[in-house]
């Protein structure tokens, strides 16, 4: 989609600070962190959002999560972490592209809000 902001980092038109790349994947540093560690994971191919990618190719969504278990450690998340995905307007998804973040590096606020 040419007007999506990801696709466009994804193409290399917007730059971004990236810690991991494939074939498939995406992560990249959050420009607003909200944790010590704060990363974007997103599929190179555009969904909407988690609901989207899980109906189409859930495979390639567990996939994802498996390259993620392959990069703790380089990713400085050894203590733990946490993953998010915001969906449509009441979840607060700000990018209609599938971007899951992972939060971490420091002990976590045990609220979510």
């Amino acid at each position: 989609m040419s007007d999506c902001l990801f696709c466009r980092i994804i193409k290399g038109e917007i730059p971004s600070a990236k810690f991991y790349e494939d074939d498939d994947i995406l992560i990249i540093a959050d420009i607003n962190p909200q944790a010590a560690k704060h990363y974007l994971m997103m599929p190179k191919k555009h969904y909407s959002d988690i609901a989207d990618m899980a109906e189409k190719e859930p495979e390639a969504l567990g996939r994802m999560f498996g390259t993620l278990a392959g990069l703790i450690d380089k990713l400085g998340l050894g203590g733990g972490f946490r993953v998010v995905s915001n969906k449509g307007n009441d979840g607060c998804q700000s990018v209609g592209h599938l971007h899951i973040h992972i939060l971490g590096g420091e002990k976590l606020n045990e609220k979510m809000g």
